[in-house]
């Protein structure tokens, strides 16, 4: 085995990797089996992906907690056992919306609070539609239905608009949507848009 190979291996190892070994040269009599190995083991997006964006311009995805971008994240500060987000600055973001809500505007349960749902349960035209990306949520939907207004107290519209406030544009309450939904917390920013970043790093420093 190459020198070179070898050090990949042992520092991949040492890093907990896993590491799937294809064979170093055609002499191995294996290369066309160990390529098979590695492309049975990518991640299959068509099992995930769906082309399609939601309201903010994130795709949306098929399934949570598979081999996509939205899986189970924990909420620190909250009784939350976790919710379905978009796995990074999306995540940190809207976790950081959930403990504010819960120190600020009314004590949560384990339940409150819904993330991801399935693209066919939610109107692509409409802000719901982010719940299908991972990039908005949901808490105590069935308190606040879509389309009623007056479900908060006047303080507590105006914490929830002082969180939103605070986050300089990235997030939006769609109690102010004209489609009011005022269980609805969203990303209000594109995929590319440095601002989310930056919001992320002031919420949840590395």
């Amino acid at each position: 085995m190459p020198l070179r190979r070898r050090s990949f291996l042992i520092a991949a190892a040492a890093a907990g990797a896993t590491v799937v070994l294809a064979p170093a040269s055609p002499a191995d009599a294996g290369t066309d089996q160990g390529e098979e190995e590695i492309k049975r083991r990518q991640p299959k997006q068509n099992d995930v992906l769906t082309g399609e964006p939601s309201h903010n311009g994130w795709e949306m995805e098929k399934v949570a907690d598979g081999r996509g971008n939205v899986h189970t994240r924990p909420v620190p500060g909250t009784p939350l056992s976790g919710v379905q987000l978009r796995i990074g600055v999306v995540d940190a973001v809207l976790a950081h919306v959930i403990h504010r809500f819960h120190c600020d505007v009314d004590e949560l349960r384990d339940t409150d609070v819904i993330g991801w749902h399935a693209p066919a349960t939610v109107d692509p035209a409409l802000p719901e539609s982010n719940l299908a990306s991972g990039t908005a949520v949901r808490i105590r939907p069935g308190h606040y239905p879509p389309g009623s207004r007056g479900g908060f107290y006047a303080p507590q519209v105006a914490a929830i608009r002082g969180i939103v406030a605070d986050l300089g544009g990235v997030v939006r309450w769609g109690g102010d949507d004209g489609s009011v939904d005022e269980a609805l917390f969203y990303i209000d920013v594109r995929p590319d848009d440095p601002r989310l970043p930056q919001t992320a790093l002031r919420v949840r420093p590395l």
